[in-house]
């Protein structure tokens, strides 16, 4: 066996498995082959949308399920055994796994990133892979884990035998968690984007102390009764009997499979506690308040919890003097985890002071960056009002035939304590109009307004906008707010992708943190949003990916400045798109161009000012609360434009689709030299156009969205090396004009002649595939045996094509 002829997965095979197997590695509980840790980050430039190639690492070794301590990467025998070392490292590095191998079947290449071993790499034979014993020992000593440590790290992850399993970053929380616990830390805090499944996380990291007995108590906390809701019938489903809720109102739920479940109550209706159960789930709001009376958790005697997570943490349980922080503290011998998308630090409140730094960290960037959560555009609407103020005339009247306070009103008192009756409709136009041009009106949207009156007004407005869609369904529209039954009642609609009502829906800031709206695709933003925690949380609800409703992207309109918190560096997750349409301009963002102005002073709110959710309005500092002044008869209309789209270092930068496929090419082929030798020693072109769409560059559709029809090599050659293009028929003319096919005679000339015809119609890169003699109008000519046999054989025939191919493209050097 001549090793240098075999593939890399032949070395994997025959070499790599073998020894893996003989140093005592279980091959079905053990070892995993091929395995894809990312799902390959979504790339969105105008109406593009296409995935990049998903991380792969050849194998990973696990100690026991979901405990992976080794990754081996392998290279086919032309290559030296450590050329897999460097890509095996930055895997690892993501993997959170300490030891790296390279081989390419004579021997390892062993990396200890532990720093442990006597050495740092070393040189080994495939008889000298270690055991999975052998690196255990050094993985718990790497961690700092005695034997009772390692029993509770080694606890099984709860497996309910349908195949799913915790994505790779899901592994490195739970892990981190768990070892933290194991090792004495009682204060730990996970830190993940929207949309990367924390309450996944927690169950399982609860699940693996509660079985192993670690933990016998639990008290799960949440800010949202739906959020309560949705764990135990969802992720914290398999506790069964052992879990309850702190309610006194009995609930039916229905789960997503249809079936119905009445959830279990730790509370009778005199809010008497049932201590019989183990896992118990609760609101902040429901176990505590500003009266003794209602600090239900005092019923528990301080210890009664061995263990707290935390939900959404950087929310009131950070503030010192939180009523919610005091339930913290008075379980203060218990574990806690917190759990948040946004870690919170401002000068008054920190909960990393609370919990320490975190032990594990996700970003939104990371998240997209991997392809698990959802890139997105931004479109910033600029209303001449916010922009220049208003200042009424002397003697303006508003609605109740009062004068209006003579002053300049801008952006922040719209809606709070002065309202534009035409810029609420302007508003809702630009919204009506986008989901007008995207073609899909049906697409799910939320709406976030100044408060409940704005939403009310903003719901009218939309309806009105959208009468033929509100005249087949009522709930086309729906206000969801806190003091809506009604409208809070459709929640479950709304996140429900099988649900079509409601589609748009207006709020406040009900549904700005923990609603799992999978399918949302448009978020409006119609107030200001001063507060970095809660710009992220509102940017979550969109990030979520649905393929199975082809949810790749989402859009963020933006009418009052918000989306300037994308300048802030702690921001971590920037848009791929920011457009600010004119006044004439459509509100759908086009591909290219960039004109107007640079964003206007971020908002300077540092908190949002508390309203009671109706017409009057209370001020900070205290004070009656004032009414609302409304003004009708004052125009409103959109100024300025411009579009950005994210890099791959995710900076903003302006380029159009051009501008991107450009840089992206220019990357994968150095020079025109460097494509043309590319494209001339690939004897199958398509090879090269399957290789670009998989890296995120689909010609094809490239070719579409710039209106531009192209063979694919013309295009790479135009738009990356700026060369003049010829058209497919144009290059199919020169080869005729060449006499290339003088040799030939009959059957065979007929038959190139024909092809170079279809190539010149359709742009056919596989001319030398023998079924394409089976397809009209080659079949016309005759069977593909006597078509073969015309060329002198299966050989003759594929070189005539490669010929054609060749001078297809012989005019560019």
């Amino acid at each position: 066996m001549d090793k240098r002829s075999l593939t890399e997965r032949d070395i994997c095979t025959k070499f790599i498995l073998p020894a893996v197997k003989q140093a005592g590695w279980d091959t079905m509980l053990q070892v995993r082959e091929e395995v894809f840790f990312t799902k390959g980050r979504i790339t969105v430039r105008g109406k593009l949308v296409a995935r990049g190639t998903a991380k792969k690492a050849d194998f990973v070794l696990y100690y026991k399920p979901n405990i992976p301590i080794a990754i081996i990467e392998a290279k086919d025998n032309k290559h030296v055994v450590g050329d897999g070392l460097q890509q095996g490292l930055d895997y690892a590095e993501t993997l959170a796994i300490p030891f790296v191998f390279s081989s390419n079947g004579d021997g390892f290449v062993f990396h200890d990133r532990t720093g442990l071993s006597a050495t740092k790499e070393q040189n080994l034979r495939l008889d000298q892979f270690p055991s999975p014993q052998e690196l255990w020992r050094l993985y718990s000593a790497w961690k700092g884990l005695d034997s009772a440590a390692q029993a509770l790290v080694l606890q099984d992850y709860y497996d309910d035998g349908s195949g799913k399993a915790p994505r790779y970053y899901q592994v490195n929380a739970i892990n981190a968690a768990v070892e933290a616990i194991a090792k004495g830390q009682d204060r730990v805090l996970l830190v993940m984007a929207t949309g990367t499944g924390k309450t996944y996380t927690a169950f399982q990291i609860i699940w693996r102390l509660w079985k192993a007995g670690r933990k016998k108590r639990i008290l799960f906390l949440a800010d949202r009764n739906v959020l309560i809701d949705q764990t135990m019938i969802n992720d914290f489903r398999p506790f069964g009997g052992a879990m309850a809720k702190l309610s006194t109102k009995s609930k039916t739920i229905e789960r997503s499979d249809g079936t119905e479940v009445d959830l279990a109550l730790a509370l009778d209706r005199k809010r008497r506690i049932d201590p019989s159960f183990e896992i118990y789930l609760g609101l902040y709001q429901a176990i505590t308040g500003p009266e003794e009376r209602q600090k239900l958790f005092r019923e528990f005697s301080p210890d009664f919890f061995d263990l707290i997570v935390i939900d959404e943490c950087h929310r009131g349980s950070a503030a010192e003097d939180s009523a919610w922080r005091e339930i913290l503290e008075y379980f203060a011998s218990a574990s806690q985890i917190g759990l948040t998308a946004t870690p919170k630090e401002t000068e008054y409140v920190s909960n990393t002071a609370y919990f320490g730094e975190p032990v594990f960290t996700y970003s939104l960037k990371q998240g997209i960056s991997d392809g698990f959560l959802a890139p997105y555009k931004v479109i910033k609407v600029h209303i001449d009002r916010d922009v220049e103020g208003y200042r009424p005339e002397k003697g303006q009247l508003d609605r109740d035939g009062e004068e209006v306070d003579d002053r300049i009103y801008n952006a922040k008192d719209f809606d709070r304590n002065l309202v534009l009756d035409d810029r609420t409709k302007l508003v809702a136009s630009k919204v009506t109009e986008f989901l007008k041009e995207s073609g899909d009106r049906y697409q799910k949207s939320i709406v976030f307004c100044v408060d409940e009156e704005h939403a009310a007004r903003m719901r009218q407005a939309l309806i009105n906008d959208n009468k033929d869609l509100c005249d087949e369904n009522a709930r086309y529209v729906m206000r969801i707010t806190g003091s809506d039954i009604v409208g809070q009642a459709q929640i479950g609609n709304f996140i429900d992708p099988e649900s079509r009502y409601p589609v748009i829906v207006t709020t406040s800031r009900l549904l700005s943190t923990g609603v799992d709206a999978q399918t949302c695709r448009l978020i409006v933003l119609d107030r200001p949003v001063g507060s970095m925690t809660e710009f992220k949380q509102i940017v979550g609800r969109g990030t979520r990916v649905h393929e199975d409703t082809q949810k790749f992207y989402f859009t963020l309109m933006d009418f009052r400045g918000a989306t300037n918190h994308f300048a802030d560096p702690d921001f971590d997750g920037d848009p791929v798109q920011i457009y600010e349409p004119g006044e004439t301009d459509p509100i759908t963002p086009p591909d290219t161009g960039i004109t107007g102005f640079e964003d206007g002073e971020q908002d300077d709110y540092t908190t949002e000012p508390p309203t009671t959710g109706g017409d009057d309005v209370t001020f900070p500092g205290g004070g009656e609360p004032r009414k609302k002044v409304y003004v009708d008869g004052i125009s409103a209309r959109v100024v300025a434009e411009r579009v950005e789209y994210l890099d791959a270092n995710g900076k903003l930068v302006t380029e159009s689709l051009r501008d991107f496929t450009k840089s992206a090419l220019l990357k994968h082929f150095a020079s025109l030299d460097d494509f043309l030798r590319r494209w001339k020693s690939e004897e199958r072109k398509e090879a090269i156009v399957k290789e670009l769409a998989r890296e995120g560059l689909p010609l094809d559709v490239i070719a579409r969205e710039l209106g531009i029809d192209l063979d694919p090599f013309d295009l790479v050659c135009h738009i990356a090396f700026d060369r003049k293009p010829l058209t497919r028929r144009e290059r199919a003319e020169n080869v005729k004009k060449r006499d290339v096919f003088s040799r030939y005679e009959g059957k065979a000339r007929a038959v190139l002649d024909v092809l170079l015809g279809k190539y010149a119609d359709e742009g056919f890169l596989n001319l030398d595939d023998t079924n394409v003699l089976r397809i009209p109008p080659v079949n016309a000519l005759g069977t593909p045996v006597e078509l073969i046999r015309a060329f002198g054989g299966k050989d003759g025939f594929e070189q005539a094509v490669r010929d054609v191919q060749i001078e297809l493209y012989s005019d560019v050097s």
